[in-house]
């Protein structure tokens, strides 16, 4: 919304937890005898790191501001120049989108092959739509680092053929493949006016804006046809009503603007599908409504088989856009919202559309001036929304959030939130009943910078007013939270009463803390939960402020693996703690909190435990004794570290002295072995192992370097820790 200056603020005390968590392959598992989760959509989605690959993964990684924390699934794969992932085509398809990132400042190309044989065309990648900045949100970092790039790849793949994608110069790190059947190109509908007829120039060269409008006018009632081509339209159009704007497809037909429709009011009947809008938007200048639409289409309007990219906010929708139906779309790259529901909206079903790499809420209904009301997102499929909520319902009435799939939120943001944040007035609070039925949150919930502590999956909160309204909570499946699953509280820090709240019927698996995240004064019942591998206990329930009354939580029957209850209001369960991962083999301390008691220039401490050999923890130069420790989230029995410096050749052979010390507690240490010298030599891996004796149970392993022949410094790539000799 326009007005985010204070969207994203809370007063809470101070308490810290990070994470780090593997993550799999995106999987709608619906609860049973209920309806699939998220969109039908026309492409099947392949991640990188699930293909084969000669570049290098990264991630899995949660923390803010990092690329891995921004990818689907948590994880990519990073190419250098001659590297390629190949993926195996998962049906038939003739044209790919690809999800990458590239370097701040630089653009180039990937060669795409097809069963080893390359093709003519390439995919060119750039930074130009990415790392933008918002100072002005409260916790915001630089953030969307991704971008989407498409290809018609001019020949029919079958399922199981490989079609790869390879850098040529430019680090390119790919995120995730969509593999589509494109179908051939519509013809012309009958009695409809052509804007090429008007005078527009499907070369992309002349200016086409004119020709919009002239075809717009001249086709009151009836169609106005964009056939495939590129158009440029420099300004917006308005006095849009009364009138169908359509295209061949959405991967022929394409409108390149910033601002397409830009009007207050319309007498509605407005019809908009099958062609793509492209714009140039690079950052996020709210004052500016470089949107699809800004404004209203009126009532009983439509918008379906729409590519929406590279703009601010796919639909800011003020004004009357009563019944209005939003369909089987796309929309990516976004700046800020996918589609924002800005007051006074009646009847709208916004349904059966993707979303990607937002930069703030996905889907938002905000009742600003007067309430949305009846109106639903249902069957939609959302994935990295980087700076918010996967869907966000900021007050209204009667609202329904129906059978959506919604993955890796990053930051300031749950996959959904049932909120009284007003932002502005005069706001409409949530009344009615809220329907919140059939959900899948996967990856959902994020660190709030603001907070200095998390934000659950599924997220009630009194902001700004007590949460009265009927919140009917069902059929929810919660998968990999990297903290809560369900969370109540009252963001603004004032103490306001979540009320009436039900939830029936949820199945939570791997919680990265706790079930349930109660924060606020207040009441919910629940039944037929079940929650399995639940990482620190079933229930925090801890009210802020202190004082401000408690949150009782009822047994409506059938719950099962969350009874156990948080006794420690002064901290916050640590993701994990109390629950062990089962992998023997896992590395203890990748993705870990890392600090040091000094570092030189960039080389921090969390380069060494974050899964990339080259890059590196360097102390301070020239002071020795210097120390390197790790908090591995909870006391293990560590029987091995291996030590790790970059594997290039470039790092001469070098033998540092280190003493490896233990702590359960983070305050007393002792020392587990001995001041030792270890040689490093690239000619065998740059590495050495450290066996440490039968007994050893630590939490935090510290490393405290004494010498370095190499360098006047401690120095490691890669602190590993395991649980096996």
């Amino acid at each position: 919304m326009h007005s985010s200056t204070a969207a994203h603020l809370r007063r809470m005390p101070a308490i810290g937890a990070v994470v780090a968590l593997a993550a799999g392959m995106l999987v709608a598992a619906a609860p049973a005898a209920h309806a699939a989760s998220g969109a039908t959509l026309p492409f099947t989605s392949v991640e990188a790191e699930a293909a084969t690959t000669t570049g290098t993964k990264i991630g899995p990684d949660y923390t803010q501001g990092t690329l891995a924390s921004e990818a689907s699934g948590r994880q990519a794969v990073r190419l250098s120049s001659g590297q390629r992932v190949e993926f195996t085509v998962p049906r038939a398809a003739n044209a790919v989108n690809l999800a990458y990132s590239v370097p701040d400042g630089q653009s180039g190309s990937l060669t795409v092959y097809v069963n080893g044989t390359k093709i003519a065309q390439s995919l060119p990648v750039t930074s130009k739509y990415s790392y933008v900045d918002t100072g002005w949100i409260a916790g915001a970092k630089t953030h969307h680092f991704f971008d989407n790039a498409r290809l018609l790849l001019g020949r029919d793949v079958q399922a199981g053929d490989k079609v790869a994608v390879e850098s040529t110069g430019t680090q390119v790190t790919v995120d995730v493949a969509d593999f589509e059947q494109v179908a051939a190109a519509a013809s012309q509908p009958a009695g409809s006016v052509s804007v090429v007829a008007k005078g527009a120039d499907p070369s992309g060269n002349g200016d086409s804006t004119q020709a919009f409008r002239d075809a717009i006018a001249a086709a009151q009632g009836g169609t106005v046809w964009i056939p495939p081509g590129d158009y440029r339209v420099t300004s917006s159009l308005n006095g849009v009503q009364n009138v169908t704007l359509q295209g061949a497809g959405s991967w022929y037909s394409v409108v390149h603007t910033s601002r397409f429709i830009d009007q207050t009011s319309s007498s509605g009947n407005v019809h908009i599908k099958d062609f793509a809008v492209i714009g140039e938007v690079t950052e996020r200048v709210d004052s500016s409504p470089d949107n699809f639409v800004n404004g209203s289409l009126g009532p009983n309007s439509s918008v379906s088989g729409m590519w929406l990219q590279h703009l601010k906010v796919g639909l800011w929708l003020t004004g009357n856009n009563d019944n209005l139906v939003v369909e089987n779309s796309r929309i990516l790259d976004t700046t800020a919202y996918g589609l924002n529901l800005n007051g006074t909206a009646k009847g709208v079903r916004v349904r059966n559309n993707f979303l990607r790499n937002q930069g703030d809420d996905s889907l938002a209904m905000w009742s600003l001036y007067a309430p949305d009301t009846n109106s639903s997102f249902e069957n939609n499929t959302i994935s990295q929304p980087n700076l918010a909520n996967g869907i966000a319902i900021y007050g209204g009435t009667d609202i329904s959030v129906k059978n959506n799939l919604i993955s890796d939120t990053n930051a300031l943001g749950s996959g959904i939130a049932i909120s009284n944040q007003k932002f502005l007035d005069p706001f409409s609070p949530l009344s009615g009943t809220i329907t919140v039925d059939g959900n899948t949150l996967v990856r959902t919930g994020a660190m709030n910078p603001n907070w200095n502590h998390p934000m659950g999956a599924l997220r009630v909160d009194s902001y700004d007013s007590a949460v009265d309204a009927t919140v009917d909570i069902t059929n929810t499946t919660i998968t990999d939270s990297p903290y809560s699953a369900f969370e109540f509280v009252s963001g603004g820090g004032r103490g306001y009463p979540v009320r009436n709240v039900t939830v029936t019927g949820a199945t939570v698996r791997n919680t990265g803390t706790v079930v349930v995240q109660a924060e606020a004064q207040g009441a919910a019942t629940f039944k037929n939960v079940t929650a399995t591998q639940v990482g620190a206990a079933g229930v925090y329930n801890c009210p802020y402020p202190a004082n401000s009354g408690s949150f009782a939580l009822t047994d409506g029957g059938g719950n099962s693996g969350w009874s156990s209850t948080w006794t420690d209001c002064s901290t916050w369960p640590q993701p994990g703690q109390g629950n062990p991962d089962p992998d023997p083999g896992r590395n203890l301390a990748k993705g870990r909190p890392a600090t040091a008691t000094g570092s030189q220039d960039v080389y921090t401490p969390g380069k060494a435990v974050d899964g990339d050999a080259n890059s590196y923890w360097e102390s301070t130069n020239n002071a020795f004794p210097q120390a390197f420790t790790v908090d591995l989230g909870s006391s293990y029995a560590v029987r091995r570290l291996v030590l790790k410096l970059p594997p290039s050749a470039a790092w001469g052979a070098r033998t540092q002295t280190v003493t490896v010390l233990g702590s359960t507690d983070g305050s007393a240490y002792s020392t587990v072995v001995g001041s030792q010298g270890y040689r490093f030599d690239p000619a065998t891996g740059n590495t050495a192992t450290v066996s440490l004796p039968s007994g050893t149970n630590l939490r935090y392993l510290r490393l405290s370097v004494s010498a370095n022949t190499g360098w006047p410094a401690g120095q490691f790539s890669e602190v590993e820790a395991y649980l096996t000799s």
